[in-house]
């Protein structure tokens, strides 16, 4: 069967529904759409440009044949989690193989919808609570004209910033990130998006490079005339790291500063670092390393020129970002399990990589310089539980098709995540899932000087004797002395507590 006999169903035959069945129909290369399916008493037994509108959505799935090629496209972008979800499971108990999703949030952009914004249904989807509505036209409006770097543009959280960087009205995206295939997917995967009509026509320039690198650093801030830097770029995978310590801290924190001064130097108006629940009191290098990249934004607010605003915004673990435990699940129970489950009492605040960074672009937009934002992440969630969640998308039982094995704590991790410190004081803001904190919070050590004692250790200096360079025992001691969480972490470590 080619592709133009495929049978498409739309669900929701409201304006979402209607641009992807005249996309459809304009380029008749994605099969026919069969019917819109709606709860709507108003449209049901009408015809929308010949299109029969049935329903209610879950009386009409269940009467439904469809064969193996056939396609079902939810299209309700106001709809809630738990809708979404039981539509889903209605659709895959009719039959339906094939199920696709037009994400909410490229919904409320720009009001217009496209088919190649449309992607496979996954966990994500119907996990978790239903994301605020922001409409980031309005809140991506202190952006239209100008020219953002996002730098991590390939990986989880700077993709998505660019993705929905792209209909905010940007005259140019620098895609900034030393991976090359990262930035190549990125950049293909945006124009072809405007090539079908997605967001506006800002110009695209992807740039290979390492912020490690102070000079080409301080030379692509200059050359680019960049507005806005969103800084999501960073290692942090926390066992990896306390593996590689001080590629952590050359990488994080130095790499940061590089960036820093260079947007200080050349009057970046905006500077947003992308933070993480680690960085309080942190157990890991990792965490230590986002701790002091904290510290250092705060201290380039204090130099910045008139104009200027640096900040950070702080949230926990996003569902499905590279990495993390939902592709783990994901390919655990692909190749038959088991899903491995560190502890059970193991729980981690989560939000969407969407929801998160439409959040980060309004902080943007709102945040004032020098001052810390907290992204509202809701209750924690029980790893354990996830995982059970996940298994049973997949249309399995737990314990009957699939085993949960625990495998204990790893280096760096701890049983819960806390997202401020007391005397952080998170508070509310204009701005819903937005909370503003207090800088009040003394540091045990001079930044400068801590700073100058770690370089020798990341850096080779040809005029010392280089006993320190790369030594993974020195930096430890190093961030030690100076962070007392991380002192007493790995003191209960050494005792086998």
């Amino acid at each position: 069967m080619n592709r133009s006999e495929t049978k498409l169903y739309i669900i929701g035959a409201g304006f979402a529904g209607q641009m992807i069945a005249d996309d459809i129909k304009r380029k008749k290369i994605f099969g026919k759409v069969t019917a819109f399916l709606d709860d709507d008493k108003n449209l049901i037994g009408s015809e929308i440009d010949g299109i029969p509108v049935l329903g209610p959505i879950d009386s009409v799935a269940l009467a439904l044949t469809p064969a193996p090629t056939d396609q079902a496209i939810l299209a309700i972008p106001t709809a809630g989690v738990e809708r979404i979800r039981a539509i889903y499971e209605r659709l895959k108990k009719t039959g339906f193989e094939k199920i696709k999703i037009l994400p909410a949030i490229s919904q409320v952009v720009n009001e217009t919808a496209h088919l190649a914004q449309a992607r496979e249904i996954d966990p994500l989807d119907i996990l978790g609570r239903t994301p605020v509505t922001i409409s980031l036209k309005q809140s991506l409006a202190y952006l239209r004209g100008k020219r953002v770097l996002i730098t991590g543009a390939g990986g989880s959280i700077g993709s998505e910033l660019s993705r929905q960087l792209l209909s905010g009205g940007a005259e140019r995206l620098y895609l900034f990130g030393h991976g090359e295939n990262s930035i190549y997917q990125i950049d293909r995967e945006l124009r072809l998006l405007q090539q079908e009509g997605v967001g506006e026509k800002a110009t695209i320039v992807p740039i290979i490079g390492d912020m490690k690198d102070r000079e080409y650093t301080r030379y692509i801030i200059k050359q680019t005339k960049c507005d806005a830097i969103f800084h999501c770029a960073a290692y942090k995978h926390v066992p990896m790291m306390e593996e590689n310590p001080v590629a952590a801290v050359e990488n994080n924190v130095f790499g940061t500063k590089n960036l820093l001064d260079a947007a200080l130097e050349f009057n970046v108006k905006k500077f947003i670092l992308i933070s993480t629940d680690k960085a309080v009191r942190p157990v890991s290098v990792y965490g230590a390393s986002k701790f002091l990249c904290e510290k250092l934004v705060l201290d380039a607010a204090q130099k910045a020129k008139k104009g200027q605003a640096f900040m950070f915004a702080r949230f926990g673990n996003v569902l499905g970002s590279r990495g993390s435990i939902l592709p783990l699940f994901m390919e655990q129970i692909k190749n038959g399990g088991p899903v491995t489950v560190t502890d059970p009492n193991m729980e981690r605040y989560f939000m969407t990589i969407p929801e998160a960074c439409s959040l980060v672009l309004q902080t943007g937009g709102m945040g004032v310089n020098g001052e810390s934002y907290l992204l509202d992440m809701g209750e924690p969630i029980k790893i354990k539980d996830l995982a059970e969640q996940i298994i049973k998308f997949s249309g399995l039982e737990v314990g009957k098709d699939i085993e949960i094995k625990y495998t204990g704590a790893r280096k760096g991790e701890r049983l819960t995540e806390p997202l401020w410190l007391k005397e952080e004081n998170p508070t509310p803001t204009a701005f819903p899932k937005v909370l503003r904190m207090d800088n009040s919070a003394k540091n045990d050590f001079c930044l400068d000087e801590l700073l100058q004692k770690l370089e020798p250790v990341c850096f080779a200096d040809k005029d010392s004797d280089l006993k320190a360079y790369r030594n993974a025992k020195e930096l430890k001691n190093i961030l030690c002395e100076a962070i007392p969480s991380l002192k007493e972490f790995y003191a209960k470590g050494e005792k086998g507590e």
